[in-house]
């Protein structure tokens, strides 16, 4: 059964942080803030990928109340969605994402940014597209206060019925 899982995740600007999207460091004044990385791209991803499989969102498998998840990598916790997926059974056929963002400027970073998402989820590069837009100096990414990632993935699951 094909099935499609969307993901959206909002990370504010922080100084004393690093800027990291799709497990890239992006060379920028102003990281992301939040309990782990704070890779919102990933997040997105994770959370798409969770709603494909009927799962809870990233909060229930890595709660920002546990400790365990302060400062952790985005990307292993995107290889244990990936392998909760994998345990079920699920294929991933293709993952969309877009990021909003008034700055830093994604272009350059993209084509390490889905090499990245590839490995982990152990996929093609082409069945990833990451996409940057800004919102044209509107809202809180206009105002460059931080950033908006939207995810959609579409997974072949066996049938539960």
């Amino acid at each position: 059964m094909i099935k499609v899982g969307m993901g959206v995740d909002i990370h504010q600007f922080a100084k004393g942080r690093k800027c990291i999207l799709g497990g890239v460091h992006i060379p920028h004044p102003r990281g992301l803030k939040g309990h782990s990385d704070a890779d919102a791209l990933v997040h997105a991803v994770m959370d798409a990928l969770l709603g494909t499989i009927g799962e809870r969102d990233i909060g229930h498998f890595f709660p920002d109340t546990d400790a365990k998840w302060k400062n952790a990598d985005s990307l292993k916790m995107l290889g244990m969605v990936q392998g909760i997926l994998k345990k079920k059974k699920a294929v991933i056929h293709n993952v969309d994402i877009t990021v909003i963002a008034q700055e830093p400027k994604l272009s350059p970073h993209i084509q390490a940014m889905t090499e990245n998402l590839a490995r982990v989820l152990k996929i093609k590069t082409g069945q990833i597209a990451i996409k940057a837009t800004s919102s044209e100096w509107m809202g809180f990414t206009g105002r460059k206060e931080g950033v908006i990632a939207l995810a959609v993935a579409c997974v072949d699951c066996p049938s539960r019925r």
